[in-house]
């Protein structure tokens, strides 16, 4: 019970999962966020900034002009002494008066500047004498004098969410230097109040819509991302259910690294499934070839058994016969074994070297010797003799042996094999003909399956099972090499194996690195 217990909520714990298009758009929305919120903040820093030096310097000027004009009176500042040095448009001003007379000149009037300034709404500028009373102002709301420190002082403050700016200036007489007064600018600021206002008012909807704009990208692009993903992963748990599964990944009409994943999953796929067809038709196969001479050997001991051992002749003919089906599963054995080793030749050598030319000439003279009623002719005249490929010298030695014997097999009266060897295009070339029964165009394209034999009951006298071929193949396909044979009934069949060639410099590679490993190992 505790196990089944565990099991279950070892599977809720495995299907336990967040939606990858939730996580990525949740994380695109959260960067453009931030992005147009610190995008906002600088934009909006630098408007303010800029706006801020403007008010400043219109504050500024209004106190120069005013500074410029009382400075040059004599004394503490009064009421007496202030109004007559102002411009007589603002006594007009002060007076209640317009000040623009119809009667007068009108550029009396606009060449004034101190009559612009002061009748602009955002300033109220107010006159101070030494005992901090108000002398002169222009209406509004009066700023309140506060002590400070230097000829000027400017800073800003907060009348609700309005900033406004207020500015200081120490009134100097210009002959003697003494303070004669004090004067206060308040600048409500209203444009720039309101321009802020505004600017942020529409930054926070500009970033809403981009953001929500931008969110709603980010899913249509992600889910087009993650939809291939889904299709994958559904294709996977599929197969994985079921092995047999013929379920592959669709098109998805993409020119990309999922189109490319998706082509190299089914790929893969297909070659599980190949794997697992070969598997069961080796295990048939096998078990096929394996039940004859385990069924002649027990026939025979049966026999034995129940009559033949008294009889001396029955005795001999069963123990030959027992012992040649012995021989034949021995063999059939190591051809399996063969067989498996050469489907991992990529991990066992990976970095391979052979010169071709030594090893031609070693087997040759070894078939030569074995086969001493055959004539086996070598001719590597168009290979340079320091041509090298990449191969297990022992597998390439396999490849020609089971080739070589090949032909031999399946030769008649004319007992000839020739073996050439040629450098082409990058390619090393080598052909192995014999002049015997030849093969049919039909049974061409069958030779290098499992246990496929021409003629069966021939083949079995001959001692062959019908995986040499299938060997020599998995070999050539191993070392990323071809094989092809090309065959005329009657008139014999020469078989083609190509294989890349190496430089020196890449021959000189790997064996750096196979000594390389070896050493490796060694430690």
């Amino acid at each position: 019970m505790k196990m089944m217990k565990r099991s279950k909520k070892q599977e809720k714990l495995g299907t336990k999962h967040s939606s990858i298009i939730v996580r990525w758009v949740s994380i695109v929305a959260l960067t453009i966020m931030v992005s147009f919120i610190i995008f906002s903040v600088i934009i909006y820093s630098i408007v303010g900034q800029q706006s801020m030096v403007q008010q400043k310097e219109t504050s500024r000027e209004m106190v120069v002009k005013l500074n410029d004009s009382l400075n040059q009176i004599h004394g503490e500042l009064q009421i007496s002494n202030v109004v007559p040095a102002l411009t007589p448009s603002a006594r007009k001003i002060l007076q209640g008066n317009p000040p623009i007379n119809p009667d007068e000149h009108p550029n009396n009037a606009f060449n004034d500047d101190l009559l612009s300034s002061l009748t602009n709404k955002d300033l109220n500028v107010v006159v101070y004498n030494l005992e901090k009373e108000d002398v002169f102002d222009n209406g509004g709301v009066i700023p309140k004098f506060k002590q400070f420190k230097g000829n000027f002082h400017s800073e800003t403050v907060y009348k609700g969410r309005r900033k406004e700016l207020l500015t200081y200036q120490k009134v100097r007489d210009a002959h003697k230097g003494k303070v004669t007064g004090y004067i206060v600018v308040a600048n409500k600021m209203s444009y720039y109040n309101g321009l802020m206002k505004d600017l942020l008012k529409w930054m926070i909807r500009i970033s809403a819509v981009a953001i929500i704009f931008f969110t709603l990208i980010a899913f249509i692009i992600v889910r087009g991302i993650v939809k291939p993903i889904k299709e994958m992963s559904r294709v996977a748990l599929e197969v994985n259910a079921d092995p047999n599964s013929t379920a592959r990944i669709s098109d998805f009409h993409r020119h990309d690294e999922l189109q490319e994943l998706a082509v190299s999953l089914n790929q893969m796929l297909d070659r599980m499934q190949r794997y697992i067809d070969q598997q069961k038709e080796f295990v048939g196969d096998v078990s096929h070839e394996l039940r004859t001479p385990v069924a002649v050997i027990e026939g025979h001991l049966n026999m034995l058994e129940r009559w033949g051992k008294d009889d001396p002749e029955i005795l001999e003919e069963s123990i030959k016969a027992s012992l040649q089906e012995a021989k034949r599963m021995q063999h059939l054995i190591q051809e399996m074994l063969d067989l498996t080793r050469a489907e991992q030749i990529n991990v066992q050598y990976p970095n391979a070297v052979t010169n071709v030319a030594d090893v031609l000439k070693r087997v040759a003279g070894d078939m030569s010797m074995v086969h001493k009623d055959f004539v086996i002719r070598l001719d590597m005249d168009d290979m340079p003799q320091d041509t090298q490929i990449q191969i297990y010298q022992g597998h390439l030695e396999q490849l020609l042996v089971i080739l070589v014997d090949n032909g031999i097999k399946y030769s008649t009266d004319r007992k000839e094999i020739n073996i050439s060897a040629g450098l082409a295009q990058n390619e090393v070339h080598i052909i192995v003909q014999d002049f015997g029964e030849g093969i049919s165009k039909e049974d061409q394209s069958k030779i290098f399956n499992r246990f496929y034999r021409v003629d069966k009951a021939r083949t079995r006298e001959k001692g062959g099972n019908g995986l040499g071929l299938s060997i020599a193949q998995k070999l050539v396909h191993s070392y990323h090499g071809k094989i092809g044979v090309d065959s005329v009934e009657g008139q014999g069949s020469q078989f083609i194996i190509a294989f890349p060639s190496l430089t020196k410099k890449q021959a000189q590679k790997l064996r750096e690195r196979d000594q390389a490993e070896k050493a490796k190992k060694g430690k």
